[in-house]
């Protein structure tokens, strides 16, 4: 089995290249799985490359699919329409897909892509259970394929000079780094009746290898992340963001020990089964890494409502998706002001996809499938220690945790016919 040690190298590293743009001449034409939210952000982005075509697109939701088909014809642009997956890989006038379905059908559309011989770009976080991340890694290795996955983050040049100000040591003593995600936006999910599945939606398929249940308007499009049937809440919506960057910091790998508390303190009795507000501690031999998320609130640490902090004896560097700072301890380090972020982030890592696809020089990707995986089973490990309230560790060398029930959290359940790949 591959384990998180086997993965490790690409999450603590950036690669040695940071250059797009450089192999413009071959046209590479593009289908999308999954047509709301980010699927269809990383569409956009990704038409922006010279030289791209859209010309499949594919949703479960024939009232989705007919939206951006709509909005594409207004831009002069034609793709053929599927309702099923497997229709659009059979399309010999794809090389490349976007996956934007819900965490809970990543491994599945990636592993059958890849059999399908179509590169991948894919939307964090990578799997729902570590048994998936491994399985993906697999299939990538398998088939050859390019996959580049949507931690966009690392191809933004300021979180890169950050880390840079990190490995110089300038910092002093690194005893602690701190992650975290306060989304005041992201507000109660109040309880909804189940009702009649929307018309234009395969539900059945949409559900795919979840638990059959009624179809319920809570669990459907955007708020399916509050529900372990699809997904893990923040720690793996926005953990695997800035968690990464704590691993490329640190240059760390894999934990001795992880740690949760948390529930569902503010919204108590709304219908969501994710924690609102969770603290997780991840052990390693001398400094440890912390996240924090809360639902509802924007006051994270250092007046940010999302970054990664790394505390040392000299000062602390706070990096986020605007910029970085050096916040000096007394009179230890000189200050470093705010260096704002100078570029689009997203069309910087399509634009990275892009390349590789046509370079075939996997080396090159800033977040190859062995960097998605290892930073979602990290996240993973996280939920694992919250679900199951003990202090777990992981051995390396057998792929599991010293934990009977941590053990049982390993794969995600499936239904309906659908087998975990192996």
């Amino acid at each position: 089995m591959t384990t998180l040690a086997a993965t490790a190298g690409a999450a603590s590293a950036f690669p040695g290249t940071f250059s797009i743009g450089s192999f413009r001449q071959q046209t590479v034409r593009v289908g999308l799985i999954g047509a709301n939210g980010m699927g269809w952000s990383n569409l956009n982005s990704i038409l922006k490359v010279p030289g791209v075509q859209c010309t499949a697109l594919c949703d479960v939701d024939a009232n989705v699919l007919n939206k951006r088909s709509e909005e594409l014809k207004a831009r002069g642009i034609t793709p053929k329409l599927y309702a099923k997956h497997e229709d659009l890989l059979a399309d010999g006038n794809v090389d490349a897909v976007i996956i934007g379905t819900p965490d809970h059908w990543h491994c599945l559309h990636l592993i059958d892509a890849c059999a399908a011989g179509k590169d991948v770009y894919v939307e964090k976080p990578l799997g729902n259970s570590i048994v998936e991340c491994n399985a993906m890694v697999a299939a990538a290795a398998k088939y050859g394929r390019v996959v580049q996955v949507g931690q966009w983050q690392r191809s933004q040049q300021h979180f890169r000079d950050a880390m840079d100000f990190v490995h110089s040591g300038k910092l002093g003593k690194i005893r602690l780094v701190k992650a975290w995600a306060y989304q005041g936006w992201m507000k109660s999910i109040p309880v909804k009746p189940d009702g009649p599945v929307p018309q234009g939606v395969d539900y059945d398929r949409w559900l795919g290898p979840a638990k059959q249940r009624p179809f319920n308007p809570n669990r459907f499009h955007f708020e399916f992340r509050w529900f372990w049937d699809y997904a893990g809440g923040l720690m793996t919506d926005w953990g695997v963001h800035m968690l990464d960057f704590a691993l490329i910091g640190m240059k760390a790998t894999t934990p001795k020990s992880i740690m949760a508390t948390g529930g569902k303190f503010a919204y108590p009795d709304d219908a969501a089964e994710t924690p609102d507000t969770l603290t997780t501690v991840y052990e390693f031999d001398d400094f440890t890494v912390q996240w924090e998320h809360a639902n509802g609130i924007d006051g994270g640490p250092y007046g940010r409502n999302h970054g990664t902090a790394f505390i040392g004896n000299f000062g602390t560097l706070v990096v986020d998706r605007g910029g970085w700072e050096v916040i000096p301890e007394g009179d230890r380090m000189e200050a470093v002001p705010l260096q704002e972020r100078q570029d689009n982030g997203l069309d910087m890592h399509t634009a990275n996809f892009i390349d590789v696809v046509r370079s075939r020089k996997l080396d090159a990707l800033h977040a190859p499938i062995t960097a998605g995986a290892h930073i979602a089973i990290f996240s993973q490990m996280g939920n694992i220690a919250y679900r199951t309230g003990e202090k777990i560790y992981w051995d390396a060398q057998k792929g599991q945790f010293s934990s009977r029930e941590a053990n049982k959290l390993l794969a995600a359940e499936y239904h309906n016919g659908y087998k975990i790949p192996r």
